[in-house]
């Protein structure tokens, strides 16, 4: 088993075709991958995004974004998501680990996300990665339909 990360630097058809794949195992109401909207993710000079392949196949894929703000910069990472069928084999972790070392590297002073209680080996991979809950409340507005 041969795992690799990498950071996506262009849109390929391998990798429009992955996320349209793989997206909708992370959210049911996500609008449909397309070339388009991956070209404005990998475009953007904030974001990151990585692959993991696994023996050659991607099979994940994470987004770190990173951006100033008066007290520090910040991270968030968003959007990860594993395959189920290459799920227990590190792939998360090795995902995560990457955006961490990227978000150290651009200074940012500390590495914030979100995951559902439900994503019970999610949330114990997060804790095991020295993630800690926060005293705070995750408050949204929805700007569209």
């Amino acid at each position: 088993m041969t795992l690799e990360i990498h950071k996506a630097c262009e849109v390929t058809d391998e990798l429009v075709e992955a996320c349209a794949r793989l997206i909708p195992q992370l959210s049911k109401s996500a609008p449909p991958v397309t070339a388009a909207s991956l070209e404005k993710v990998v475009a953007c000079p904030t974001n990151t995004l990585f692959v993991a392949r696994l023996d050659g196949r991607i099979v994940g894929t994470l987004t770190l974004v990173v951006f100033p703000t008066p007290t520090g910069y910040r991270a968030w990472i968003e959007d990860v998501v594993v395959d189920g069928a290459a799920q227990g084999r590190q792939v998360g972790s090795a995902l995560t680990t990457a955006a961490l070392a990227r978000a150290e590297e651009l200074g940012a002073r500390t590495v914030d996300l979100t995951s559902r209680s439900s994503r019970v080996a999610a949330n114990q991979l997060y804790r095991k990665l020295g993630f800690e809950p926060r005293e705070s409340n995750l408050l949204r507005f929805s700007l569209a339909d």
